[in-house]
């Protein structure tokens, strides 16, 4: 699978821009604040329907105008698939395949599957659960449908069930035999849930620890485990045994909606125990994992995305890097980088088909 072209009106910084791709290896080069990320992130907009950087669709207009149009021409098992998405102000966003408009945009994920290597990444490490729960259920939902229409209805049950308890605060009542309906079925989806996240991250690692040694010279120990409460025990004994916490808090305190996935090096957090190049090649070697488990399961390579990952990286990370693109099957991949020089000598090195894209 790869991109062929790509349109864009009113995204970000450009006015109006059309790009035709080479089929292996693009390269986007220019100073600082050209574009060359915006571009990356339309790419990633037309496979997820939602920007990476910036999800707020409103902020991905340019300044001055009031909507944005990104279209795109891909090449899929022998077939050409046109997809359009587009946003104006006051209006609900349109994503199109072929011309014809998803009733869901869940039903585009995983069509055409994706990863992107950013230094933006470095979230997965400094912030919160939520980046790295974001970051397993993406790479479970681009190759299982049913597990992204579960995660979606675990999240509407839990804000209904978080509505319910405000309610019960507001109104000073208390009804046990709505909020047992609430339980039950967080219970039966986040089970459903916790069994996919289990079962992936098992697959997960040993790619993951493989991709760790290929671009780290030293023999480090790492890990990444899954932490559940779900672990502790059933789910439905969890809500019911924390309702007096959950009124209290007037929110769910409990549920696969807390899970976190803990990141070690030599059995410490690598967040606070890991040197900078220790972290940006665990999370290199997450990204590359990512690519490899989707790329085993879906019917197609992902598209690869590397954003600014020259200037973020010593000469020997990026040897090891460009050693795996020339070596392994990858597909069709886009690097951004401010030298076009060192980019030109790097991709020559690959000896596959390129094209240089100045900004």
């Amino acid at each position: 699978m790869f991109l062929r072209h790509l349109s864009l009106v009113n995204y970000k910084n450009f006015d109006s821009k059309s790009l035709d791709f080479d089929p292996v290896i693009n390269c986007l080069v220019g100073d600082n604040g050209v574009g060359k990320t915006n571009i990356l992130d339309a790419i990633y907009h037309l496979c997820f329907g939602k920007s990476y950087f910036n999800p707020v669709s409103t902020q991905n207009i340019k300044h001055d105008t009031d909507f944005f149009v990104i279209e795109g021409e891909f090449e899929k098992e022998q077939r050409t698939e046109k997809i359009l998405c587009s946003f104006k102000k006051g209006t609900k966003k349109i994503i199109k395949r072929n011309g014809k408009a998803y009733e869901k945009f869940s039903e585009h994920i995983g069509f055409l599957p994706l990863v992107i290597i950013s230094p933006s990444d470095r979230d997965l490490i400094l912030e919160g659960s939520d980046t790295r729960r974001k970051f397993m259920d993406g790479v479970i939902s681009q190759s299982d449908k049913a597990y992204l229409q579960t995660l979606i209805k675990y999240n509407k049950v839990l804000v209904q069930r978080n509505s319910l308890l405000k309610y019960f605060v507001a109104n000073h009542t208390f009804d046990p035999n709505t909020l047992a309906i609430y339980n039950e079925q967080l219970h039966l989806l986040g089970t459903e849930i916790h069994k996919k996240r289990t079962a992936f991250i098992s697959s997960f690692i040993p790619i993951f620890q493989e991709q760790y040694a290929h671009i780290s010279d030293k023999n480090e120990e790492i890990m990444l485990a899954y932490d559940s409460q779900l672990s502790e025990g059933n789910l439905l004994k969890l809500l019911e045994s924390n309702i007096d916490k959950d009124r209290a808090l007037q929110y769910t305190s409990v549920g696969i909606h807390k899970d976190d996935l803990n990141f070690t090096i030599a059995g410490h957090p690598i967040k606070k125990f890991g040197s900078q190049g220790q972290q940006k090649s665990f999370l290199i070697a997450l990204k590359l994992a990512q690519f490899h488990f989707i790329k085993k399961l879906a019917s197609t390579t992902p598209i690869l995305l590397l954003d600014d990952i020259f200037d973020k990286l010593d000469e020997s990370r990026v040897s090891h890097i460009v050693g795996l693109v020339k070596n392994e099957n990858f597909g069709q991949i886009f690097i951004s980088d401010t030298h076009a020089e060192r980019t030109e000598n790097v991709v020559k090195t690959i000896h596959q088909s390129y094209k240089i894209f100045t900004l």
